[in-house]
C-alpha cells in the first residue's frame, strides 16, 4: 500500500487510525479507528481533519453523511430545544460526543449501532475509563437515540444499549457535622479567605452547590421575616430555589459585605477572593483545599457540594416532609411528578419547613456522636 501524508494518521498491523495530540484529546477529540490501511481510511481520516479544523476555527463540521448520527446531532444543535439546554447539560453533552459517541457512530445511520458494537464499545470505555465516564456516556448515547428517533433517524423505542446493564458509579457519600462546617468557616476567616468563608457558611445553611454560592449577588438577597435569604435559579437545573441564612451566617455575611470599600454592583457576585476577583471554580477549589489541610489536615478529601448532601441527611433524621425537601433543594429528591412540583412550589414556607428539620435532625445526629453543640 502506497504511503500517504494525512496529518495524524498512524497505521498499526494494517489498519489506520486518526490519532489526535494530547492537546486535540483536551478539545474533546479522541482516536479514531479507520479501517483496513487504504484509501476508506484515508478519507475517515481526512474527514476528521476538516472537523478539527472547523473546531479550531469555531465553525461547525457539514461533512456527516446523509443519514447518519453525526447529521441528527448537528440538527439537534441546531433547534431552540438545544438552546434552553442548561449550558452544563450543553458541555457534557458535547463533550460525551466528542470523546466516546462521534469516533465510533458518528458516521453512520443509528440503526448501524448493533448490540454487538455497542457492547464492545462499552467494554472499551470500562477498560480505558472510570465507571462514572462509562456511565456518563452511555447516558448521553440513550438521550441522543431518543432523539434522533423524534428525528426519524431510528426507531426511539429500539435502542439496542438497552440490553447493556450499566456499571453504577459508586456515589459519594461524604458528609460534614455542624461542628466541622463551622470550624471551616471560622478557619477561613482567620487566614484571611474572608469571601470563602461566607461562602462556606452560606453553602452550609442554604444548600446551594458551589457555582450557584459563587454567583450571588446582592440583588437576589431579600428578606424572610427577620432572616436573610437568596432566591436563585440553580445554574444545574434552573430550578427556583430559596436559601435561608441563620443568625449567625447572617452576621458574618454582612461583616463581609461591611468591608468592601464600595458597594457591590447589584448584578456583580459578591463572594470574592483575596484579590478581590469573583470567585472561579478553579480559584475556589484551590483556596479551598488549602482551608481544608490547615483546619482537618492534608489527608482530608470532603468537598464544599459535600454540605449538600449533609443538610439533606440532617433534614431526613428530622423526619422532614419530601416536599418540604425537594423545595429547599430545588429537586426532584421526592421523586415527584410534574403535578406534583405544580402544587408543591418553591416558597419560603416551605424551605422553612425544611431547615426546622435539619434543626432537629441537627440534634438528633449531635446526640448519636455524642458532640456539643459549635
Amino acid at each position: 500500500m502506497g504511503h500517504v501524508k494525512i496529518p495524524y494518521y498512524i497505521v498499526k498491523d494494517g489498519r489506520g487510525y486518526w490519532n489526535p495530540t494530547a492537546a486535540m484529546k483536551r478539545a474533546g477529540f479522541a482516536s479514531v479507528p479507520c479501517g483496513p490501511d487504504g484509501p476508506p481510511a484515508w478519507s475517515i481520516a481526512v474527514t476528521w481533519n476538516a472537523r478539527w479544523q472547523d473546531h479550531r476555527k469555531g465553525t461547525t463540521s457539514t461533512q456527516w453523511p446523509d443519514g447518519s448520527l453525526g447529521e441528527a446531532f448537528e440538527k439537534y444543535r441546531r433547534t431552540d430545544t438545544w438552546a434552553r439546554k442548561a449550558i452544563k447539560t450543553r458541555q457534557e453533552w458535547d463533550a460525551m460526543w466528542r470523546l466516546h459517541i462521534c469516533g465510533y457512530f458518528g458516521d453512520y445511520p443509528p440503526n448501524a449501532a448493533t448490540f454487538d458494537r455497542l457492547d464492545k464499545w462499552y467494554s472499551l470505555l470500562l477498560a480505558k475509563n472510570s465507571i462514572r465516564e462509562a456511565h456518563r456516556a452511555m447516558k448521553i448515547w440513550r438521550a441522543l437515540w431518543r432523539v434522533a428517533g423524534a428525528m426519524k433517524y431510528c426507531d426511539p423505542d429500539n435502542d439496542p444499549s438497552l440490553g447493556i446493564r450499566r456499571k453504577t458509579p459508586t456515589p459519594r457519600t461524604q458528609v460534614w457535622s455542624e461542628g466541622e462546617a463551622v470550624r471551616l468557616v471560622k478557619g477561613a476567616w482567620r487566614k484571611g479567605y474572608h469571601g470563602l468563608s461566607a461562602l462556606l457558611a452560606i453553602a452550609w445553611d442554604t444548600q446551594f452547590a458551589p457555582i450557584d454560592c459563587r454567583r450571588l449577588t446582592s440583588e437576589q438577597m431579600t428578606r424572610t421575616g427577620p432572616r436573610l435569604a437568596f432566591s436563585v435559579d440553580r445554574a444545574k437545573t434552573g430550578a427556583p430555589a430559596i436559601g435561608t441564612l441563620c443568625a449567625r451566617s447572617q452576621r458574618l455575611l454582612e461583616s463581609y459585605l461591611a468591608s468592601f470599600a464600595a458597594e457591590p454592583l447589584p448584578n456583580a457576585p459578591i463572594l470574592r477572593n483575596r484579590s478581590g476577583a469573583a470567585y472561579t471554580k478553579e480559584a475556589l477549589n484551590k483556596d479551598f483545599a488549602k482551608v481544608r489541610a490547615t483546619v482537618f489536615g492534608p489527608t482530608e478529601t470532603r468537598k464544599i457540594m459535600d454540605s449538600r448532601r449533609s443538610g439533606a441527611v440532617e433534614a431526613m433524621a428530622g423526619q422532614v416532609d419530601d416536599g418540604a425537601l425537594a423545595a429547599k433543594m430545588a429537586n426532584t429528591i421526592d421523586q415527584a411528578r410534574e403535578l406534583q412540583r405544580t402544587y408543591l412550589p418553591v416558597d419560603p414556607a416551605s424551605v422553612a419547613r425544611a431547615d426546622d428539620a435539619r434543626l432537629r435532625g441537627r440534634h438528633h445526629l449531635r446526640t448519636k456522636r455524642g458532640e456539643k453543640s459549635e
